[in-house]
């Protein structure tokens, strides 16, 4: 499995999701409503991620569905890890603050862009290996 290559793929997944954070603030958030802003930026994200996956898994080359699936769950956990320790530590938000980020309110659909970056390298292209 070649980790770095994936590690980096998700580190580029990183970088747009923090791009379309400042885009959702600097932009969305002065136009539109919160709720409609944060759904805008949340389907921006998700497709960046698909198309991310998408372009970038073939260099990996060929990939079993396990693999594919141990993917997911690696790019899940990173940024689970990675929200979690930059809101607490750089952002210092409270526990409550950063947990209500994975409820459907005023907006927030976090928690499906979380599904698509675990479900995202199922739709690798080229060719696949059998388990």
């Amino acid at each position: 499995m070649p980790w770095i290559k994936v590690s980096l793929i998700w580190l580029t997944i990183l970088v747009l999701a923090i791009v379309n954070g400042i885009f959702r603030e600097a932009v969305l958030d002065r136009y539109l409503s919160s709720v409609t802003s944060l759904l805008l930026s949340g389907l921006l994200l998700s497709i960046f991620i698909l198309l991310i996956a998408y372009w970038t898994l073939p260099w990996c080359g060929q990939l079993s569905r396990v693999n594919r699936w141990r993917i997911g769950c690696y790019w899940l956990a990173l940024t689970v890890v990675f929200e979690f320790t930059f809101g607490r530590l750089v952002a210092q938000k409270p526990w409550p603050e950063l947990l209500a980020q994975y409820r459907f309110e005023g907006g927030n659909i976090w928690p499906l862009v979380l599904l698509v970056v675990l479900l995202a390298p199922q739709l690798r292209r080229g060719p696949v290996q059998s388990a």
